[in-house]
């Protein structure tokens, strides 16, 4: 088991850059604002032969008592109480606050070791930077630059001192990265609290509550899973704040890198175009998709009818993908939608041999041949996958270039249908066949095979005429010596 360092603090004093620093990643958002991060964070760091689990937090208040302030504050409360060793960060360059003073008190009755951090020293004398955290009453101030990494090894070396060695972790698996996205407000937050069963991330009544990328992992029935709970995308000419814009970066950064997304709508909505959009980025990016209709409860049955109309009329390309009607502050409909992710990401990773992929390619061609193009119908030969997450199926013949983009949706529907490929886009690509014995025929013969350009143009011109009778007449007057 790794021991659980978390890194507490006033906003804006360094921690989730002292974070990025000891997990070796750019995981968390790191801006000159205060109260940039608001749920928790966890990443994985290393000391030598010792490894640990790093948790950032946002900007404690211990008095808080509503708002944000107050739900950010209980998230740092529950970091408190799971933690092993607690890194108690401080801004060198402000000096001690009445706000570094209670998080003391509230530190010191926590029971849990701690070690305080004189963040932003670079430049500075260490004594003198140090001197004025001595009355916090916790120990010796270590000065640090987490921007720079100076002091950051004697820090976690200090903190991992009292610690025993980690007992190796049992391997259970792969992780599944499952994305969770969709527009503000949506309920994204509060799925992921019904899922796992705890208030783990900060489901608050405000757009815009989750502004950085947080992954949180739990198992489930036997299978470790990495859900990334993501900031809401908005349309581009709503997004105005630089924070907003990097949020949205690492949401579209989480796409590409999970392995399934949930698409979360919101019933008493209507089906917007950036609904539209998000489900276009995904289908793009490959990804396996599940969409979930949240807030399904309370509505009647002809809202109910109006959301499903709207749904097939305005979502028709991403008709692979399960929908799922549900109600995540009530846990309503939940473990259906994890059955579909599991489908979708079985679907996603597949193997799919070639002699099944070419027989369900032979039977479609019987079913239905391609059109033809010109004098030529495309003769579709034998299939293999070339790819997974997506599958990619590589299809080789002759005269592929001709074939058109709506038998490429009949090949696969009919592959979807025999490998019931439920959950995932599936790529289909197009290999034209040559011959590879041209060139040697050619320079066998003796002659030059001319590039594919001037065989086109060679075919193209029109047939010599033959010479009559007066002009063989007239070549044989002109050749000295000819008498017959």
């Amino acid at each position: 088991m790794k021991p659980s360092i978390v890194l507490v603090g006033r906003p804006n004093v360094g921690k989730s850059t002292l974070f990025n620093r000891l997990t070796r990643t750019r995981d968390a958002l790191v801006a000159d604002i205060p109260g940039l991060t608001r749920d928790r964070h966890y990443g994985h760091g290393r000391l030598g032969s010792k490894p640990y689990l790093v948790v950032d937090t946002g900007g404690f208040e211990p008095l808080a008592r509503d708002g944000i302030v107050h739900q950010m504050a209980r998230q740092t409360e529950q970091a408190i109480d799971e933690a092993d060793v607690i890194v108690f960060l401080v801004d060198g360059r402000s000096g001690v606050t009445a706000l570094d003073k209670e998080i003391a008190n509230r530190l010191r009755r926590s029971g849990r070791s701690v070690v305080v951090a004189v963040n932003k020293a670079e430049g500075l004398s260490h004594g003198i930077v140090a001197a004025d955290f001595h009355e916090l009453g916790l120990g010796e101030p270590l000065p640090i630059s987490a921007a720079h990494g100076e002091g950051v090894r004697a820090l976690m070396d200090q903190a991992l001192q009292p610690l025993p060695e980690p007992t190796p972790e049992e391997a259970t698996g792969d992780v599944i990265r499952v994305a969770i996205v969709g527009r503000p407000n949506v309920g994204k937050s509060t799925m992921i609290n019904a899922l796992i069963g705890e208030e783990r991330v900060i489901a608050f009544d405000q757009p815009g509550t989750t502004r950085d990328a947080i992954e949180v992992e739990f198992e489930r029935g036997g299978r470790r899973y990495s859900l990334i709970d993501t900031a809401g995308l908005r349309r581009r000419g709503k997004v105005f704040e630089t924070i907003e814009k990097f949020s949205v970066i690492k949401t579209l950064q989480a796409i590409e890198g999970a392995q399934v997304v949930i698409l979360v709508l919101d019933a008493r909505q209507d089906i917007a175009d950036q609904d539209a959009h998000i489900a276009a980025f995904i289908r793009e990016s490959g990804r396996a998709l599940v969409v979930a209709v949240n807030k399904w409860d309370g509505l009647d049955s002809y809202a109910r009818e109006q959301i499903k109309g709207a749904l097939e009329s305005g979502m028709s390309f991403i008709d692979f993908a399960r929908f799922h009607y549900v109600s995540a502050l009530r846990g309503q409909g939940l473990e259906p939608l994890f059955r579909s992710v599991d489908a979708a990401h079985q679907a996603a990773t597949v193997d799919l041999p070639t002699p099944q992929l070419t027989r369900a390619l032979i039977d479609a061609v019987a079913r239905q041949a391609p059109p033809r193009s010109g004098q030529f119908r495309p003769k579709l030969r034998y299939a293999h996958q070339g790819g997974r997450n997506p599958p990619l199926i590589v299809i080789h013949g002759n005269a592929l270039d001709k074939v058109p983009e709506s038998y490429r949706r009949y090949l696969e529907h009919a592959f979807r249908q025999v490998f019931r490929l439920q959950g995932t886009p599936l790529q289909i690509q197009f290999n034209v066949s040559t011959n590879p014995f041209a060139d040697k025929a050619a320079a066998a013969s003796g002659r030059r095979s001319p590039p594919p350009g001037e065989r086109r143009k060679a075919a193209a011109a029109p047939p010599r005429a033959k010479p009559g009778p007066d002009a063989r007449a007239q070549a044989r007057r002109k050749i000295p010596g000819d008498r017959s």
